[in-house]
């Protein structure tokens, strides 16, 4: 499986973002699915989760309520919509394989895409 994010840029505090993940391969429709990001100076970190169909979704605590995670496999696709972003959000953001659905750590996930930063101002 190849993964490519997209969708970063310069956002204000306050404003929406939606990160997009392309995947390649025949068996993306049967994957659990992840968004990580890691920023300056920080470790990579969780931050959202979805199983293989979209009906079961995970978040870290610092976005629930906030960014919404979801796929479509037709399209071979994962978004990551974040809405109320805030400093503290900014980062180079990662889609990855999981192992298993539902699944935080990153030794559980096993492809991981080239990341797309997110830069969120005061």
């Amino acid at each position: 499986v190849q993964l490519q994010a997209s969708g970063g840029g310069l956002v204000q505090a306050g404003g929406s973002l939606r990160l997009s993940c392309a995947a390649s391969g025949r068996t993306f429709s049967s994957l659990a699915m992840g968004w990580f990001r890691q920023a300056p100076g920080k470790e990579r970190e969780f931050v959202a989760a979805i199983n293989w169909s979209g009906r079961s979704t995970y978040y870290a605590d610092s976005v629930k309520g906030r960014f919404t995670i979801s796929r479509d496999n037709a399209k071979n696709m994962v978004y990551l919509q974040m809405n109320s972003l805030k400093p503290e959000d900014t980062a180079v953001y990662y889609c990855a394989t999981a192992l298993r659905a539902g699944v935080r750590s990153e030794s559980d996930y096993d492809y991981w895409g080239r990341g797309t930063l997110v830069t969120v101002s005061s």
